[in-house]
């Protein structure tokens, strides 16, 4: 048997698709372009609803307000109160008692660093050497009510033999001279001094 070409078969496939009258075209024609139709009539021609404009945004629709609130941030640090507590970054002794609250005990002297001993409301001595921070700070404000804050402690600047100096400095304020306080050991003692005449 004969193998049979393509081109034979073509040949003979062709008065065939002729007699059933599909058209066969020999050279390839480019389609015509589209007719320019406006957006809305072809929306309506094509049964679509015409397109709908979306609001137009300015600069104040993307300030965070009570009624615009930003989507990233979190909820719960909005619920912070405002007045937080400023931290201290410094170790300090007796930090829950005001310096009136505290008693100078002891002190003792001609070792290599002097100390003293001062005693809590609930009875408990705490010893304090030179440096040592010591007593509830002091809160200040800066730039108002919303402004940052920080503390100031008293400081034991002195051991002396009969009383403690302790200094209170701020280092916002270098031009204001220290704030000193001198805690007597035995300040009964002096009060009776004071009231005996010479």
């Amino acid at each position: 048997m004969r193998p049979v070409s393509f081109a034979a078969v073509a040949l003979l496939a062709l008065p065939l698709a002729v007699a059933c009258g599909t058209p066969i075209s020999t050279s390839q024609a480019t389609p015509p372009p589209p007719a320019r139709v406006a957006p809305a009539a072809s929306a309506t021609a094509s049964g679509l609803p015409p397109e709908l404009k979306g609001p137009e945004y300015t600069e104040n629709d993307f300030v965070e307000s009570d009624r615009n609130r930003d989507p990233f941030r979190s909820f719960l640090v909005q619920q912070q109160p405002a007045n937080k507590e400023a931290l201290n970054q410094r170790k300090v002794e007796l930090a829950q008692y005001s310096i009136d609250e505290l008693k100078l005990i002891a002190i003792v002297q001609g070792s290599d660093q002097a100390r003293a001993m001062f005693l809590d409301p609930s009875g408990k001595g705490t010893v304090v050497y030179k440096g040592t921070f010591i007593c509830r700070p002091e809160v200040v404000h800066i730039g108002g009510s919303n402004g940052p804050e920080y503390q100031l402690n008293w400081r034991v600047d002195r051991i002396r033999e009969g009383d403690v100096v302790l200094i209170r400095e701020d280092p916002a304020q270098p031009a204001i001279p220290p704030a000193t306080r001198v805690i007597p050991l035995h300040p009964d003692a002096d009060k009776e001094a004071q009231l005996t005449p010479g």
